[in-house]
């Protein structure tokens, strides 16, 4: 994803990706919806199985795309606090 390697651009900051599900593939599997900047910081903010919808919602995209501004705007001090309050969790850390 961090080479542009992503399904689609959903403005606002919001990326999607297609997961490969085992027996299934990407065309069956797994969406997740991102949000980036595509520098360092990856925020997943969504994701959901094919076969369960096909997509997300009007109301729900303009709802992740604030989430993407609030969540890409925060400091490293707040970003700290989130994740120690339980506001935010990381997933992964690459150094």
């Amino acid at each position: 994803m961090e080479a542009g390697l992503v399904d689609a651009d959903l403005g606002g900051n919001v990326v999607k990706k297609r997961i490969g599900s085992a027996g299934r593939g990407k065309r069956g599997g797994v969406r997740t919806l991102v949000a980036t900047r595509r520098a360092a910081r990856w925020f997943f903010v969504f994701g959901f199985e094919k076969n369960e919808r096909a997509n997300v919602s009007t109301t729900e995209l303009d709802a992740l795309r604030l989430l993407a501004t609030e969540l890409l705007a925060l400091t490293d001090s707040q970003l700290d606090s989130a994740l120690i309050d339980g506001t935010v969790q990381e997933i992964c850390r690459d150094h």
